[in-house]
């Protein structure tokens, strides 16, 4: 059964589901402005998500080709999948922040066969086995959700406020997630007058239980060294510093004191940190890193793709040590392995 929720002041939310995954649902907010409704954010690529984010337009008192716009606030399938859909229903325009809109280009450009010997590379450089390997030398392209999303014509510009007549909706940019995810922050009081500053729709950067996941996001031709985790610790603070009377999360639900909800996640990825020093006693690669790490399941009944997510963390813990000079990569070693200083 579709869920509608009403959060006042013309924000709706509908409950788009996700199959198979257990995160269960995209919130999809509905945003009343003077020209239609816009959506921040649009659900998965698939037939049941798109009948239950029609049916909930539908109980928002609209329909999907009354959409005026899509705000999105990171570029995964979950958040953007149904965007061309809505797109070609309604003639709305699509808005991305330039950095994801650059993966979303890069994924439709880049052929499987790059992106498969980018990924045995990448996995082989980090230590893991050759069975867990040999699936991608073997793989052939095959349809996938999320691997031929819509291109964005409009970009997200931080610190501006989004072309959004009669609201204030301001382009905050909270790397880390992804490059170019964006929280949106509706600078108006608050429909309940709850004390704080406006509200804040944070996709997955700021959730009331879950941490999300910190990865790395490269170019296959590029070679920059990033540090994902230290730009979503630094987007944080930022958030946490805005004061929101209320959290409009893409999961889960609703929420207020973002301050403290941020506190509890710096806390959570120092201790986390403090966890690997500890693991790092002697020279672990970041396969075997992943393999030692506290996850939701035990390693052995962690599935092949999520082992994959699972080594990009680890990688992405790793880059924050070696950044922050409590950690280095043991010299000759071969995949990389990585010491506690």
């Amino acid at each position: 059964m579709t869920q509608v929720s009403d959060h006042g002041g013309g924000v709706r939310s509908i409950r788009v589901p996700i199959p198979d995954n257990p995160l269960g649902f995209t919130l999809v907010y509905v945003v009343d402005t003077d020209r239609g409704p816009v959506l921040v954010d649009t659900g998965w690529d698939d037939p049941a998500s798109w009948d239950t984010l029609a049916e909930g337009l539908t109980m928002c008192g609209t329909s999907p080709d009354e959409i005026h716009g899509v705000v999105i606030t990171h570029h995964h399938p979950d958040h953007h999948g149904l965007s061309g859909r809505v797109r070609e229903t309604s003639g709305a325009w699509i808005a991305m922040h330039a950095a994801d809109t650059a993966i979303v280009r890069r994924t439709r450009e880049t052929q499987p066969g790059h992106w498969f010997a980018y990924m045995t590379a990448k996995l082989t450089a980090a230590g893991a086995p050759e069975e867990h390997v040999a699936p991608l030398r073997n793989a052939r392209p095959r349809t996938l959700p999320g691997l031929s999303p819509a291109l964005p014509d409009r970009e997200i510009v931080p610190g501006e406020l989004l072309d959004l007549p009669g609201r204030r909706l301001r382009a905050i940019w909270t790397p880390g997630h992804t490059p170019g995810h964006v929280c949106l922050h509706l600078e108006e009081q608050h429909p309940a007058r709850l004390s704080g500053h406006g509200r804040l729709f944070s996709g997955d950067h700021l959730l009331p239980g879950i941490t999300p996941h910190i990865g790395l996001y490269e170019d296959p031709d590029d070679a920059t060294v990033t540090d994902p985790l230290g730009d979503y610790l630094d987007s944080l603070e930022r958030v946490g510093r805005l004061a929101p009377a209320e959290v409009l999360p893409a999961h889960q639900h609703a929420f207020a004191d973002a301050p403290a909800r941020v506190r509890e996640l710096l806390t959570h990825h120092e201790e986390r940190l403090t966890g690997l020093l500890n693991l790092l006693t002697s020279p672990l690669t970041p396969w075997q890193l992943a393999e030692r790490m506290e996850w939701n399941r035990p390693w052995e009944q962690i599935p092949y793709g999520s082992r994959n997510i699972a080594v990009s963390e680890a990688e992405a813990h790793l880059r924050r040590l070696v950044k922050l000079g409590r950690a280095e990569a043991v010299p000759g070693s071969e995949p990389v392995a990585y010491v506690a200083v």
